[in-house]
């Protein structure tokens, strides 16, 4: 079970990041600052349902989500930093100035996906 959490974590990064490959120039637009906290807020509340149902679905009893919740995010803290220090290279699609909001934006994910497995029923 420990090992499909993983996985599935480095699937959600992997789909992540070629989602935001391909389209992240739509949603990361340095001086939107209106748009990036929406985005911000919409995306906490997102991975906040998102995380419980994976584990759920995984079949982890309740009192284990907070730790099935640390591998999935695992693979985006280990490889965006990546991501964020090669920004340019990684997203060529994306204005470099976009690189700050994109950071934020993987803590915030990381943020809802942990706040959800915590939140009471």
């Amino acid at each position: 079970m420990w090992l499909r959490t993983l996985v599935t974590g480095i699937l959600i990064w992997m789909g992540g990041t070629v989602g935001i490959r391909l389209s992240g120039h739509r949603l990361l637009q340095p001086g939107h600052t209106v748009q990036t906290v929406g985005l911000y807020a919409i995306s906490f509340v997102l991975m906040a349902l998102l995380v419980p149902r994976i584990c759920r679905r995984i079949g982890f009893e309740r009192n284990l989500w907070p730790k099935a919740a640390t591998l999935l995010i695992l693979p985006t803290l280990i490889l965006d930093p990546f991501s964020c220090a090669f920004f340019t290279t990684v997203f060529p699609n994306l204005d470099p100035g976009a690189a700050g909001a994109f950071g934020g934006w993987i803590l915030i994910c990381c943020g809802g996906g942990v706040a959800g497995v915590w939140r009471k029923p």
